[in-house]
This record gives structure tokens, sequence and C-alpha cells, in this order.
């Protein structure tokens, strides 16, 4: 079976150079969610949804960032969706998020990290942690919440720390869920392996990406960011990652430190045979599923094989 990097890049150079030549329209800033963003169809696999945020660089997932929604007393915190590197809302959340609205969940999507689509989460961490904690002050004073909680793909599993850790975060948000998140940073190898996914991902990382460098194992933005105390007392932390993450190497250092409101899971503990990789995780049924029991873990379940 070929790789994923070999079937995005097959099926979206033509996508990426319509969008080049100008075909897709106009690109808005990457980080408007002003209510008139199109809605994007619900997806069931990165390669797909990426494909259609080629297009749609503005697009907001299915249930995504209704701002008229008021939690309800079964899931009182709305759910912020945070995506990756080189990554967008849509492309990261078009599976997940409808399956947490229906599920009664208020839920929002940002994108960050970027002046237009669809690669964004390129930017400084620390500049795109201030852009979330903008995003959930205006989540919170739209939904009347106290808290919200924080699920993140990647980097948008570790730069949510960032936040709670130097910016007060920790005062707005109840749970952090981290999905294959870069948390002791990567090699070179695997952010240039996951930037070679995109077309012209090379070049975005020679000229763009602050945020690729930030990112490699032993960076000075990594070693601050874990210095100390890896997590805060008043935040629950859960952390999925996959045996096969081929950017997130080891995946275990993903994981955080040991702590009482500390989780640390594999897919594989659960379902043996699941061989999804870091893009295919945020699409994947078993992934999914402990999403949802550490958002609500009063009424896990456990994950169907």
């Amino acid at each position: 079976m070929r790789s994923l990097r070999t079937r995005l890049t097959s099926a979206l150079t033509g996508l990426a150079a319509a969008a080049c030549l100008g075909l897709a329209g106009p690109a808005a800033p990457a980080h408007a969610t002003t209510g008139a963003d199109p809605v994007g169809p619900p997806q069931d696999d990165f390669m797909s949804a990426f494909g259609y945020s080629v297009l749609h660089p503005t697009a907001v997932p299915t249930g995504a960032d209704d701002w008229n929604c008021r939690p309800g007393t079964a899931h009182p915190r709305p759910v912020v969706l945070v995506h990756g590197t080189f990554e967008n809302r849509y492309a990261n959340w078009a599976g997940l998020a409808p399956k947490l609205k229906r599920a009664g969940y208020c839920v929002f999507a940002l994108d960050y990290g970027g002046a237009t689509g669809p690669f964004v989460g390129t930017g400084d961490i620390a500049a795109s942690a201030r852009e979330l904690a903008a995003f959930v002050d205006r989540v919170r004073a739209a939904t009347g919440a106290a808290k919200v909680d924080l699920v993140g793909h990647s980097q948008g599993g570790m730069m949510p720390r960032h936040y709670i850790k130097f910016l007060g975060g920790s005062a707005a948000v109840d749970k952090l869920v981290a999905v294959a998140p870069t948390n002791h940073g990567t090699s070179l190898w695997g952010m240039g392996l996951l930037a070679r996914a995109f077309p012209g991902g090379d070049e975005l990382v020679g000229a763009t990406c602050a945020a690729c460098s930030q990112q490699i194992t032993g960076s000075d933005f990594v070693q601050r960011l874990n210095a100390g105390s890896e997590t805060h007392p008043d935040v629950t932390y859960t952390v999925i990652t996959t045996w096969y993450d081929e950017v997130v190497r080891p995946y275990t250092s993903g994981y955080l430190s040991v702590a009482p409101n500390v989780t640390n899971q594999k897919v594989q503990d659960f379902c043996p045979l699941e061989f999804t990789e870091h893009l295919g995780i945020s699409y994947n049924d078993v992934a999914d599923r402990l999403v949802f029991n550490a958002l609500d873990p009063a009424h896990a379940q456990r994950p169907s094989c």
C-alpha cells in the first residue's frame, strides 16, 4: 500500500497548483472566524479534508463555530479544536467536529499561525498561543462558559501548554486532550517528513515555518516549555498517541510526565491492529473514542476494534 505521503502528494498536487493559479478564489485571513466562512461537508479521512481545504481555505468544519450555541448541563464546557502544523481547522477536524456536535457539545475551531490558508500553523508558537487565548476568550464570552476544553493535534496538542503555562490559560481551560502532540519535540527528519506530505511543504519549512524549528527536539522553545513542571494542577491532560507515528518519534516523546492529572494512552493499547499514523489519527475511530472518553470520563466506553 502506498504511504500517506505518496497518496497525499499525488492527490493534492493538482489542487495546490490550481490554488496557486488563483482558481480557488481569494483567501481570507487564516484566523478569521466571521460567521460568513463556508461550512464544509463532513469527511472520513485527512486526505479528502485537506484536498477540500485547498480550494476552500477558510472552510469551517460542519458543527463548528455556531456562536449562538449555549452549553447544556450534560456538556457544560465548549470544546475548542486546535489544528497542527501545515494543517488548518477544516483539514484536521472535518471528521471529529460533526461527531462532537451530534453528541451535544458546543464546538469551535480556529485557524492560527499564518496569514492565509490552507497551510497554517507555521508561525511563531508563542504568537499562536496568544491567538488561541483570544479565541478562547471569545468563545467564553459568547457561550457564557467559565472554562473550555481543548482538543489539539500535533502542534495543536503542544501549543496550548504554552497558553496554559505562560498566558494564564489554566484559569480558562479545564481539559487538554492532545492527539499525537509534539510535547518534547521531534527530529528534523520528522518535521521534514511532515512537510513533504504536502505539495510545496519543503519550501515552507525553509522560508516561513518558525514553528518547525521551534518543534525540533532540544530547541529553546521546547526546553522552556518543559522546564519545571510540564503540567498545571488545575488542568486535566490526556495524551493519545499511535505506535505508527512517523513524525513524533519516538511516539512516547508525546507523553507528559506522570502526574495525578495526566493520562497517557496509545491507540494500540486498545486495538493492536490499528495502523493509523500521524495525519490519520485525527480521523481514527479508536482515537476519537478516546477523545470522547477524556472529555466525558463519567460515560467512557472501551473503543471498538
